[in-house]
């Protein structure tokens, strides 16, 4: 899509909701924000497809790598990636094939086995996030670093509005 069909797209869509009562200035900040939402999910989505691995295998990934690359429970992983435990043992299963992750019975408790990331899935985290990068940094290539800094604070007094409702 060319930039002026973006911008006429994103045009009709706030007089829309405007015509439908919606305050502008509100209606233009929620429909930017789908509008940059959309765009980066497809991006991401080409991405994971390129890295052969699901929106839930990479729900893992990221999930243990704010633990520093785990231990974590099946069972936690599943509330993190939002499916069914008998849907995380077949994704652990194949993860684990592809020498991404690696499950061990927990010293602790024998009854619970653990699961942490291998080197291999270090490096393929890494190496997503560091293209992610690449492209999220030319998306926001037009503000100045004090500009991204606004953004990100005022997105972040949304985000905890919300959270409060």
């Amino acid at each position: 899509m060319s930039s002026a069909s973006a911008r006429e797209e994103y045009q009709a869509a706030v007089a829309a909701y405007v015509a439908a009562g919606g305050e502008e200035s509100v209606q233009r900040v929620i429909t930017a924000i789908f509008g940059v939402t959309k765009r980066l999910d497809q991006w991401y989505d080409r991405q994971l497809a390129d890295l052969a691995i699901s929106h839930g295998d990479w729900a893992v990934l990221a999930h243990l790598a704010q633990r520093d690359g785990g231990p974590e429970t099946p069972s936690r992983l599943a509330d993190a990636a939002q499916v069914a435990p008998s849907s995380m043992t077949a994704r652990l299963d194949r993860m684990c094939g592809r020498g991404l992750l690696e499950r061990r019975p927990d010293q602790a408790n024998r009854t619970r086995v653990l699961v942490t990331m291998t080197d291999a899935g270090w490096e393929l985290f890494a190496s997503a996030i560091r293209e992610s990068d690449v492209v999220e940094s030319d998306a926001l290539g037009s503000l100045s670093r004090d500009q991204r800094t606004q953004l990100a604070d005022l997105l972040e007094i949304v985000i905890s509005g919300l959270d409060a409702l």
